[in-house]
């Protein structure tokens, strides 16, 4: 029979538990050279590709003030992002090195080249509908781009999970419905943000559904990992995720309830903006607290060989 803890007999440990060191108290993995740069990528991206999907929407169903809108924030979005990556690799020669092969099977290739399809696309959309000429071709532009846009919103959390960061690496199961809500409310805050409140009707529609997909993912990626989500939860990391959370509820309640006040749905779309903005940067942060503090990824190792003696026995 066995005693409190777990043990037979009530015996106590003879050995101390493991402390998650390593040689000379040095990280087990290397933190990421990523720069602050890379985070920002991350935000706009995401914004790029929601607002890209909320403006077909919008096309199609005969808004045109949101569609330019949309269009537009889109546009300004994809350019900043590219800039950010391009800054942080140094040299545009580098991005464009990478459109010499497509590799089915790395993340960062695949997206390289879901990138250079969108962009153009994205920005021509915008153009066209700025000037108000050749419709149909302005149709044909925004229709792919929209097609395009839920990938460019998400695949940058493949590529953080494809990595060795265990904070990253560990949360492979829900961080690309976290990306894919945040940025659906993040367009759909900018279209609150810009838009008439009359014409923003399918603007609200994505601000609560990706404010509500980005709560849910961040709760059960969270709860998933255990012990592991401490770099979430302390330090900057921590401050931003919470940060983030706060936004993203205000901005649903306001999405909610604030009906045809201009000023009440332009707070709340601003909210859901800035908090996407923090998702992104507050799991950027917990990506390089993770890798200083050998405990996780330790940690996450030995859990995963228990679980596996357990269940072959």
């Amino acid at each position: 029979m066995k005693a409190a803890g777990g043990r037979r007999g009530g015996e106590k440990p003879m050995v101390p538990e493991a402390d998650f060191s390593s040689y000379y108290g040095r990280p087990v993995l290397k933190e990421t050279v990523w720069g602050p740069d890379i985070p920002a990528y991350l935000f706009l991206g995401g914004l790029a590709g929601a607002s890209s999907a909320l403006a077909a929407a919008a096309e199609l169903s005969g808004r045109p003030e949101l569609a330019r809108t949309s269009k537009a924030g889109a546009a300004a979005a994809i350019s900043l992002s590219m800039v950010a990556l391009v800054h942080d690799l140094g040299r545009p020669a580098r991005f464009i090195n990478m459109l010499r092969v497509l590799k089915v099977t790395s993340p960062m290739s695949v997206g390289t080249w879901i990138l250079s399809a969108y962009t153009p696309l994205a920005l021509g959309a915008a153009a066209l509908a700025a000037t108000r000429k050749l419709p149909r071709v302005g149709l044909a532009a925004t229709l792919p781009a929209g097609l395009l846009g839920p990938a460019v919103a998400s695949y940058t959390s493949v590529l953080l999970c494809d990595t060795a960061v265990p904070a990253w690496h560990e949360g492979y199961r829900e961080m690309p419905f976290l990306f894919a809500g945040s940025a659906t409310a993040a367009a759909g805050g900018l279209g609150m943000l810009a838009v008439r409140p009359g014409q923003a009707g399918q603007a609200v529609k994505f601000a609560v559904l990706g404010a509500a997909a980005e709560l849910t993912a961040k709760r059960l990626l969270l709860r998933r990992l255990g012990s592991a989500a401490e770099p979430y939860r302390k330090g900057r990391a921590g401050t931003m995720m919470k940060a983030s959370e706060v936004l993203t509820t205000a901005g649903l309640a306001g999405a909610v309830l604030v009906g045809r006040n201009r000023a009440a749905a332009a707070l709340s779309g601003a909210a859901l903006m800035a908090a996407s903005a923090l998702t992104r940067f507050g799991v950027f942060e917990a990506g390089r607290a993770g890798t200083r503090d050998p405990k996780y990824t330790v940690g996450p190792q030995r859990q995963r060989l228990r679980e596996r003696g357990e269940s072959a026995t």
